[in-house]
């Protein structure tokens, strides 16, 4: 039998999540971010970028390596998660997947020792201990065993949560390492050309909690889905009734339930664990930024679930056959 235990979210940093944060900052990434969405940057992502640039290091083959992937659409997880997988600090591993160059670990090494940028994280050290120490006081006392766990089951994982105050710069990330669901997340944005919030900042705790629930949520779902295949392909034999908008940025099955049910638990978690008020605040921001408009039939219907666990369904992928017609139910009485 395994027993869930309520662990505590683990708060750390990674020297190489750092170094791919600073190569991304030498591409065309950060660029092109801003032409996604205009933001500010935090101060040290846009110094590392400064002191990089000024090096020439944007010609550096590592540079360019990372540039050739990302125009392959080769997704930024699967090159954050990847360099997990490489000893620190020479980074030499015995094989790669099939997108990245086979001398990628040499170049990665070469523009570590060649830019400094261990001298520069040296001189630069306060805002990211600023950022663990921000982070730290909101997860405290935080665990999200019990809470994730009620959909897909018993976790043996462990949760850590790593702050990203370099690039990218508003995108956060998920990654699957071992035993650890990592949730790398970057400070709340502030609007326009104003400075992020720090982490801990009381005004954004929204933001901090919906990053972290909504990527543990995903990478848990992820591997439950792996687990039970069939039920899955019952389940998508009835569409998920969506806007013809919102299919157009979610275009499978999966997709469109994850973004469903990973909203829906942000602000399920936010009402049960932290303020009901802060978990209005974001059901609001998600209909008009985001037009998510089935966010309130989606949370009832999991409750409802929740409530008939054990009794009418034996686990969530019992109920996920199901979900698409109660969610049409729900759909039509949230709009009386």
């Amino acid at each position: 039998m395994t027993v869930t235990v309520n662990m505590p979210v683990t708060v750390s940093l990674d020297d190489r999540i750092r170094l791919l944060s600073a190569v991304l900052a030498a591409t065309h990434y950060p660029q092109e971010a801003q032409d996604r969405g205009r933001h500010l940057a935090h101060s040290h992502a846009r110094n590392t970028q400064k002191f990089l640039l000024n090096q020439g290091m944007n010609e550096h083959p590592a540079v360019k390596s990372l540039e050739d992937m990302l125009n392959r659409k080769v997704p930024l997880e699967a090159l954050f998660t990847m360099m997990l997988l490489m000893p620190w600090p020479d980074l030499e591993v015995d094989s790669l997947p099939p997108f990245v160059p086979g001398n990628w670990p040499q170049q990665l090494h070469d523009f570590y020792l060649k830019s400094n940028i261990r001298g520069f994280w040296t001189e630069n050290e306060l805002p990211w201990q600023d950022a663990v120490t921000q982070s730290k006081l909101i997860f405290e006392n935080v665990s999200f065993n019990e809470f994730l766990g009620q959909f897909t089951g018993d976790v043996s994982e462990k949760f850590v949560f790593m702050p990203n105050i370099s690039y990218p710069a508003v995108e956060e990330m998920g990654l699957r390492y071992k035993d650890q669901l990592i949730a790398i997340v970057p400070p709340p944005q502030a609007w326009g050309d104003s400075p992020p919030w720090p982490y801990d900042d009381e005004t954004q705790l929204i933001s901090v909690y919906r990053g972290a629930v909504t990527q543990y949520a995903r990478l848990l779902l992820h591997g439950y889905f792996r687990l039970n295949t069939e039920k899955l392909e019952e389940a998508k034999e009835k569409e998920l009734p969506i806007s013809d908008e919102l299919k157009v940025v979610y275009p499978t099955w999966e997709d469109q339930f994850m973004m469903l049910y990973t909203k829906a638990l942000v602000a399920m978690y936010l009402e049960d664990h932290v303020d009901p008020l802060e978990a209005k605040a974001y059901m609001l921001i998600e209909r008009k930024a985001n037009s998510i408009a089935l966010l309130p039939g989606t949370i009832s219907v999991l409750r409802r679930y929740l409530r008939e666990r054990g009794n009418r369904y034996e686990s969530f992928m019992d109920f996920l056959p199901y979900f698409p017609t109660q969610l049409r139910v729900a759909k039509r009485i949230v709009s009386l």
